[in-house]
């Protein structure tokens, strides 16, 4: 006997709601309409709706079932979210399992966690919190660490719809390190949705064997991935570094976030510092640096980002290219004016003749749209050749060689952690685009002074050992500070195309670069 509190009427409104494409496809709708916004006399009788970066996620899925319905392509989403503690990770784990369950289905649903305490204690009672709270809460039984279709739906789904509900349910699933094969489970044409939570704490094992929840090609397929980065190794680390192609990530500072307790994060920082690890973890939700300081703070980053500039026109514009080398690396040209970065391009190019005369294409058309001062190539590598290509058609090119001697010998090891140190300079009184691939990069290299102090920058072979990313967009950025530049108006610049081809029109010898005298 079904157990509601509506009458079948009712029960069938609800029905057609949650199952029309409308709701079933949109999970923002779906939460919105689903859980008692604003109702006096329940729990959500002071709130509108979810936060703004919980609706961000939600969108993000709505218009992943869009695309895959115009392509006709069943994708796989993987989205990955670190943060400072606080700002709702749970309530969200909660509304995706009771959307996708309600609007798919047959579905399976696993949850994981980095320790059974956390699904016991703290995933599952959120999720029977928000269950209790919804419109269709009699669809579900919540029991331990399972949610499964209450009888009366299953029987109503197999006898109605002739379609078993043996898989149909949300499972807290437990793992183990030493037999992560024990792991490997179902395999569902009705969709499978995997969520992580605290998911810096699980490790890279269990992530490679839950690949394999995934291989039928549904177009219902969620991996989500939620947790303060407590790690600077490990599998979630790395979807922020050397696999941050592959997901959907963002970092989301905690105090960014509305109706969180802001005293609370600066109590933190006034307590262990700006650049702290517990700042970084429970505020910026960055991963700890466990005390190896990095060659830029993330909070220099961070401020630059959130920073307002005034235009200068007067300013050189210097385009810097740090090209590729194959692989997962990238051919970046960054264009730069002043105190501002106008223009961030990345291409992956084969590391080929093929490759670099595209990088080459690539260059020439930022240079017309531009019309640089300046164009400064990191020359090693592939880098020559596209260098030699620039200099051959009387394009206004410099190359830099990172290993060359630093002008400032007492204080840079060498060229390259000079031009990154006039860049963190820079980045003190600049503003930068929130450009994650950007903010990554700068913050990822560590310092590594030498036994006088002289200063060097952390080697890209060594980062790689990290698991981070190559600092492909930083370097682009850090050739621009290579050479110093004549502000346009001292070198003649009225606004049309020059053509200049002679570097000692474009190049002066001020004692200080263009910008800090703009």
């Amino acid at each position: 006997m079904q157990k509601t509190q509506y009458s079948p009427e009712e029960e069938q409104t609800i029905m057609t709601e949650l199952w029309n494409p409308r709701i079933a496809d949109d999970p923002e709708a779906f939460v919105m309409y689903n859980y008692p916004w604003g109702v006096k006399d329940t729990p959500l009788e002071h709130f509108k709706g979810p936060r703004k970066w919980q609706r961000r996620i939600l969108r993000k899925v709505k218009q992943h079932i869009e695309h895959g319905k115009v392509l006709n392509l069943p994708r796989l989403l993987r989205l990955a979210r670190a943060s400072g503690r606080g700002i709702g990770k749970s309530a969200l784990v909660s509304w995706l399992v009771q959307w996708f369950l309600t609007c798919r289905i047959g579905a399976t649903v696993i949850v994981s966690a980095n320790t059974e305490d956390q699904l016991r204690k703290i995933t599952w009672p959120e999720l029977d919190k928000w269950v209790t709270m919804s419109l269709n809460s009699h669809w579900w039984e919540v029991v331990g660490i399972s949610m499964k279709p209450a009888k009366w739906l299953a029987d109503l789904v197999e006898t109605q719809l002739k379609k078993s509900t043996k898989y149909w349910g949300a499972e807290g699933k437990l793992w183990s390190e030493e037999k992560p094969d024990s792991y490997a489970g179902t395999h569902n044409h009705d969709g499978v949705m995997v969520i992580f939570d605290e998911a810096s704490g699980i490790p890279d094992s269990i992530w490679t064997v839950a690949n394999g929840f995934f291989t039928e090609p549904t177009f219902n397929r969620f991996w989500f991935a939620f947790s303060q980065m407590r790690r600077n190794t490990g599998h979630f680390f790395e979807i922020f570094n050397k696999k941050r192609d592959l997901w959907d990530n963002e970092q989301i500072d905690a105090r960014t976030v509305e109706g969180t307790d802001q005293a609370a994060y600066q109590e933190i920082i006034d307590e262990y510092g700006a650049d702290s690890d517990e700042a970084r973890v429970e505020v910026y939700g960055l991963a700890p640096m466990n005390d190896e300081e990095t060659f830029i703070a993330p909070s220099i980053v961070n401020e630059a980002v959130g920073r307002e500039v005034m235009d200068d026109k007067t300013a050189p514009i210097i385009v810097g290219v740090d090209p590729a080398r194959g692989g997962s690396d990238k051919f970046v040209i960054l264009v730069r004016q002043g105190r501002r970065i106008l223009d961030i391009q990345r291409y992956n190019l084969s590391d080929s003749e093929i490759g670099t005369m595209e990088g080459v294409g690539h260059v020439i058309e930022a240079i017309r749209k531009y019309d640089p001062d300046i164009v400064v190539v990191d020359e090693t590598g592939m880098g020559g050749p596209v260098l030699d290509r620039l200099k051959e058609q009387k394009y206004p090119v410099r190359g830099v060689n990172f290993s060359w001697a630093a002008r400032k010998k007492r204080r840079y090891g060498n060229k390259r952690a000079e031009m990154w140190g006039d860049m963190k300079d820079w980045l003190r009184i600049a503003q930068i685009p929130d450009d994650k691939y950007l903010k990554t990069d700068l913050s990822g290299p560590k310092k590594q002074p030498d036994s006088k102090g002289v200063v060097f920058l952390e080697s890209k072979k060594d980062m790689k050992k990290r698991k981070l990313a190559s600092p492909d967009s930083a370097d682009a950025l850090a050739v621009t500070f290579a050479y110093p530049v004549a502000s346009r108006h001292e070198s003649g610049y009225d606004g049309q195309t020059s053509g200049r081809d002679d570097g000692n029109l474009w190049l002066s010898e001020p004692a200080t670069h263009g910008w800090m005298s703009h």
